[in-house]
């Protein structure tokens, strides 16, 4: 069992799951290839470098694996980062913003930062989430059918 799916009642059932993207590997890929072809002239710390990447990288694998971002029908659950987690729990009718951002690499690969604003002013952001468009758009959705009368729609 999950950590969040632990949080989670009987009475809500998870709508939308998101994850951490596999770019998140990239950083200590590049400064493990980076340490490895600087190992010939540099010596020691080329391979302190090499050591920096695969630590990095084992911390970020961990990270990818134990990451957990759900949407229910009322909150967003969010479970990310190793070694400092983060956890949030969020109520949707609590949420004033929810939108993403994607650079031009995250465009191609499909990732990108997702930011939360909350309670008035506090403010969440979760960065190299995979499908973030998709994941706000699937939690607006459900913030309009919780409130549907908060959309301007009226019934003649």
């Amino acid at each position: 069992m999950n950590v969040i799916d632990g949080k989670v009642s009987d009475k809500e059932e998870i709508i939308y799951r998101a994850k951490y993207h596999w770019a998140i590997l990239l950083g200590p890929i590049l400064v493990v290839i980076l340490g490895g072809l600087a190992l010939g002239s540099q010596g020691y710390h080329a391979a302190a470098l090499v050591a920096f990447g695969l630590i990095w990288g084992i911390c970020s694998y961990i990270s990818l694996q134990r990451s957990e971002i759900k949407l229910t029908r009322n909150k967003i659950l969010i479970n990310v980062g190793f070694p400092l987690k983060r956890s949030y729990e969020i109520d949707l009718g609590k949420i004033t913003l929810v939108d993403y951002y994607q650079p031009s690499l995250g465009s191609m690969l499909n990732f990108g930062k997702i930011i939360i604003v909350y309670n008035g002013k506090k403010k969440s952001a979760i960065r190299l989430v995979s499908s973030p468009a998709e994941f706000v758009r699937e939690v607006q959705q459900q913030i309009v059918a919780l409130n549907p009368a908060s959309t301007g729609a009226q019934a003649s």
